[in-house]
């Protein structure tokens, strides 16, 4: 394109992406960008004395698309890093700025379950796009509806491409998938089909959040090696619990295979005390300790991957086993 007797340069929608990580997502942004085949971008972050920061980018990303990598457990500052992260590439012309949220937090308050409560999960959504989200990647949502929050396009993958293989290698007789809960049904007879499995259901109650009263086992697990699925895992209580329930019934061996490792309070306790073989999880989230039962299985490549095809105009459905 020609204005007088000068060429102008239109935005090259094949330049590369740029990726970039929020400070609590730092180590698994640089496997994603080694996966990916970039350089990770370059923010420095300043600090008030009163707790109050600033992210600032030292690189060019004008008319880029921009990947910024940062899930937002709690506490709020990691979601609020992600928020300024968004707004400092909005008011720097990035063209396209992809959210990468590998575990998005605050995700539990979907709903309101009882009178004068807040649906934190679509405040959240809403903050992001006033923020400057133009696409939201993340995994294993705690309800596949909050994609319904957004009003930019969600891709919503799944740990099961992670997961699977690892259980697959581990070549179980006698396979019995489980779920912790009645709400992660769904997610068990989704695993139990690819692995041509038996399915069993905990029933819990509880009191209050994070305290069970009561636990019931639907299903015959007598004889089996157990596997139990669920998107995350806070104090593991609930998967303790389980644990030893199926122990009880008779199972020969008991797994657990969660997606997001919160692992907050009396987790690391639990889970060293309970008859779990172990847990396998992804690192969405960083341990805040190393623990012999806990076995880390890498998202980086999933991420890359699809990250790469976004940037490329690319079909990711091969990405969806779930």
């Amino acid at each position: 394109m020609w204005f007088g007797n000068k060429k102008l340069t239109m935005p090259n929608s094949n330049t590369e992406a740029k990726i970039f990580a929020c400070s609590q997502s730092r180590e698994l942004a640089e496997e994603i960008a080694a996966a990916y085949g970039v350089s990770l971008g370059n923010v420095i972050t300043s600090t008030y004395s009163d707790g109050e920061f600033q992210p600032s980018y030292e690189e060019s990303i004008r008319g880029t698309r921009i990947f910024i990598i940062g899930s937002t457990h709690p506490g709020p500052e990691n979601l609020m890093e992600m928020l300024l992260m968004i707004d400092a590439a909005k008011r720097a012309s990035a063209r396209h700025i992809t959210a990468v949220l590998p575990y998005f937090g605050w995700a539990r308050q979907d709903r309101k379950d009882k009178p004068r409560v807040p649906i934190a999960a679509k405040l959240v959504a809403k903050m992001l796009e006033a923020a400057g989200a133009t696409r939201i990647i993340t995994m294993d949502l705690h309800a596949d509806q909050i994609q319904g929050f957004f009003e930019k396009p969600v891709d919503h993958l799944f740990a099961s491409t992670v997961f699977l293989p690892y259980l697959k290698e581990l070549n179980l007789d006698n396979l019995t998938i489980a779920s912790p809960d009645m709400g992660g049904s769904k997610r068990a007879y989704a695993y139990s089909k690819f692995l041509e499995s038996d399915v069993v259901i905990c029933y819990k109650q509880r009191k209050k959040a994070n305290v069970i009263s009561h636990m019931e086992l639907i299903g015959n697990v007598e004889g089996k090696n157990v596997v139990l699925v669920d998107d995350m895992v806070d104090t593991a209580g609930t998967l303790t619990k389980a644990a030893d329930l199926m122990m009880e019934k008779g199972a020969l061996s008991v797994r657990a295979i969660c997606t997001h490792p919160i692992l907050s309070g009396s987790a690391y306790e639990r889970i060293e005390n309970s008859k779990l073989e172990e847990l396998i999880v992804t690192n969405t989230i960083p341990l805040r300790k190393e623990s012999k039962k806990v076995r880390v299985l890498t998202c980086a490549d999933l991420f890359a991957d699809v990250m790469h095809k976004v940037h490329h105009n690319n079909s990711i459905s091969s990405k969806f086993l779930m």
